[in-house]
């Protein structure tokens, strides 16, 4: 599904630029919506898959849901479409998230459930990696055809859905059989320890600092990046966070979390720094390279700690109510990185998130006690 979605993501910037004449306030504006969308979503599934005791079919729905938005990105003939597909598959991409990764939580051991979120995030982003792949191949080969590439997205996308009704088990959960309570009520939610709305807390911020990957393509734009290569610049981000996932997810079960957390916002302070001073082909890889290292360090980091943090009956719910603040916090970040874009330029967004991310990083030397760590 990765690949099917980065086909589509590593040109629709460009896309809604050049064919459809959209600015770059309303790009950040349908960016933050729609990925927000995905994550606030991600609350309700998490919350109905704890309820029934279920992961698969719901993460069945939601990739089946996105599958079928697929086609009209290359049928698109204005923003409104585009928005109405986003918001579409980003609900899809919301409803099967949390049980994901709940699944992925329930038949991991704790001792290597860091390990197997970064095996998890790295094969995630090797779709990521071949989607722009594929998407440059294409335009070089069809002559920038942007709708045709879009054409193509939808093979994978039900690839995605047969591979996992014929081969996903839903797992037994080791749980005592009991009538299930409601997440969402107050005696469930007491579960949920200060340690883990610390990382909710965290999440958010740093979702703050990273807006939609949507101005790094625009910012290789302004680069002068021919359309035929822009997908590059999903396809360097991605390679880097493929390659660096899996270690880093291995680390986190050896390090204090705190520690890591730390060490990875340090790359995208630089990124943000290195893309505001130039648009040039050489800035920019340098600024793709440290992005890409900062989701490697930080993305499955994250999961595995609202998973340590989170009762077993309670995983989904942590998961979605993690996923509801930092989807506030995306709709927020990337319509202020548009805004700033068009009205202050682009330098101004990029250090915009520098600043973010200095601030996540005095949570986390003022919370220095380890009381969002875990050894």
């Amino acid at each position: 599904m990765d690949t099917s979605s980065e086909i589509i993501h590593s040109l629709l910037p460009v896309f809604m630029v050049t064919v459809l004449g959209v600015g770059a306030t309303t790009i950040g504006a349908i960016e933050g919506v729609a990925e927000a969308t995905a994550l606030i979503t991600k609350v309700f599934s998490g919350v109905v898959s704890d309820y029934v005791g279920k992961r698969k079919w719901l993460a069945v729905m939601g990739y089946g849901l996105a599958a079928v938005t697929k086609p009209f990105f290359a049928l698109a003939s204005s923003a409104s479409w585009i928005f109405g597909a986003r918001f579409i598959d980003r609900i899809g991409k919301g409803i099967r998230g949390a049980p994901r990764d709940a699944l992925v939580a329930d038949v991991t051991p704790p001792t290597i459930r860091g390990a197997a979120f970064g095996l998890r995030q790295s094969l995630d982003t090797v779709g990521a990696f071949l989607g722009p792949l594929l998407a440059m191949g294409l335009m070089l080969l069809w002559g920038n055809n942007i709708r045709s590439v879009f054409w193509v997205a939808v093979i994978p996308a039900f690839l995605a859905i047969a591979l996992l009704v014929f081969g996903v088990r839903e797992p037994t959960l080791t749980t005592p059989e009991k009538k299930r309570a409601f997440p969402v009520s107050r005696a469930t939610l007491l579960k949920l320890s200060r340690t883990y709305w610390w990382v909710v807390l965290i999440g958010a911020v740093l979702t703050l600092a990273r807006f939609s990957e949507a101005f790094l393509v625009l910012r290789a734009l302004q680069g002068g990046l021919s359309l035929g290569l822009i997908p590059l610049v999903l396809l360097v981000m991605n390679l880097v966070y493929a390659l660096g996932a899996y270690p880093f997810g291995k680390l986190a079960d050896k390090i204090q979390h705190r520690i890591l957390l730390i060490v990875g916002i340090l790359p995208l302070i630089v990124a943000d720094l290195v893309l505001a001073h130039s648009a040039q082909p050489i800035w920019l890889c340098v600024g793709l390279v440290f992005w890409g290292t900062h989701l490697a360090a930080t993305q499955g980091l994250l999961a595995a700690m609202v998973a340590d943090t989170a009762p077993e009956d309670l995983r989904g719910t942590a998961f979605g109510f993690f996923n509801l603040i930092s989807g506030l916090a995306m709709l927020i970040a990337s319509t202020l990185a548009g805004v700033l874009w068009d009205q202050l330029g682009a330098p101004a967004t990029f250090y915009a998130g520098a600043v973010f991310s200095g601030v996540a990083l005095l949570f986390l030397f003022v919370r220095g006690d380890n009381s969002i760590g875990i050894e």
